[in-house]
C-alpha cells in the first residue's frame, strides 16, 4: 500500500534499470501506480517483458556492462515519451568470498554492473535531466558506507556509487538536477536468495541467520522488502524531496548507526 498521493508522479518519465524483479520491479510497479510513465530495462528478457506488459510500459533488454547501452536507453526514453524526469539505477549483483581467492573476473563483473553502468547511465542522462530539472536515485548499500568482511569487491563497487552520487550532486546542482544514493541493508529479494544459495555452504537458512545476527533488533530483526526500498526511492525521485541532494540515505534498521 502506497503512502503517497496517487498522482505524485503523474506524467513524469522515469527510466528504471533492474526492472525485472527485486527493487527495480517493485519500484516500477509503484511508479506506475502513481502516474509515472516508464522505460524499463533489465538483462532478463522474459520477466522484464512480463512486467512491461502488465504495466503497459516499453521495455528494452540491455546488458549495462556495455556503456553504449546507456546512450541508447536514454534516447529510447526520449523517443517514447519526449522527455526524461528521473533515473533509477536499481540493477546490481553480489560478489562474496575471501579476498585472496578473488579473480579478476569477479572484480570486473561486479564493478561493471554496480559502478560503471551506473556512472554511464547518469552521465548520458544529464542533458535530458537538465532540461526537466530531474532527479537520479542510485541504489547503493549499507556496504557502500561501512566495510563487510568477505565482501571487499562489492563494498568497493557500492562505496564508489555513494561517493560518485555525492560528486554528481555537486556538479549538477546548478542545473537543478538532484542526485542521491539510497543505502539499504539486506533485502528479501532474488539477489539475497542467490547469495544464500551460492555462499551459504548448503544451508541458506543459516546464512540468513548470520546476516540477521548483526542487526540491533535482536530477535525481531528482519530483512527489508523490495516495496519498502521502492517507497524511499520514489520519495527521492519526487518533488516532495526537492531539498535533498548529495545524500547517502540510510535504510538499514540502524545497522550502521554505531559506526
Amino acid at each position: 500500500m502506497s503512502v503517497f498521493a496517487p498522482d505524485l508522479m503523474q506524467g513524469r518519465v522515469i527510466l528504471v534499470t533492474g526492472a525485472a524483479g527485486g527493487v527495480g520491479g517493485a519500484l516500477a510497479d509503484l511508479l506506475a501506480s502513481l502516474g509515472a510513465r516508464l522505460l524499463l530495462t533489465d538483462v532478463q528478457a522474459e520477466p522484464l517483458q512480463a512486467r512491461a506488459q502488465a504495466l503497459g510500459a516499453p521495455a528494452v533488454v540491455a546488458d549495462l556492462r556495455d556503456s553504449a547501452q546507456a546512450d541508447q536507453l536514454v534516447q529510447q526514453a526520449l523517443d517514447h515519451h519526449g522527455r526524461l524526469d528521473g533515473l533509477a539505477n536499481c540493477a546490481g549483483l553480489w560478489v562474496e568470498g575471501p579476498s585472496e581467492q578473488a579473480t579478476e573476473a569477479d572484480w570486473q563483473r561486479c564493478i561493471d554492473v554496480n559502478l560503471k553502468a551506473v556512472f554511464f547511465l547518469c552521465s548520458r542522462a544529464i542533458p535530458a535531466l537538465t532540461a526537466s530539472r530531474g532527479a537520479i536515485v542510485n541504489i547503493a548499500s549499507d556496504a557502500g558506507v561501512v566495510g563487510n568482511a568477505g565482501a571487499a569487491i562489492y563494498c568497493a563497487s557500492k562505496g564508489g556509487v555513494v561517493l560518485m552520487s555525492k560528486a554528481l550532486a555537486r556538479e549538477l546542482a546548478p542545473q537543478g538536477v538532484r542526485v542521491n544514493a539510497l543505502c539499504p541493508s539486506d533485502i528479501a529479494s532474488p539477489m539475497l536468495d542467490f547469495q544464500a544459495q551460492r555462499y551459504g555452504e548448503g544451508d541458506p537458512d543459516a546464512y540468513h541467520r548470520r546476516l540477521l545476527a548483526h542487526y540491533p533488533q535482536a530477535e525481531a530483526a528482519r530483512f527489508l522488502s523490495p516495496q519498502e526500498v521502492a517507497q524511499h526511492a520514489v520519495w527521492l525521485l519526487s518533488p516532495a524531496c526537492a531539498g535533498v541532494t548529495g545524500a547517502a540515505v540510510m535504510l538499514d534498521f540502524g545497522l550502521t548507526a554505531g559506526y
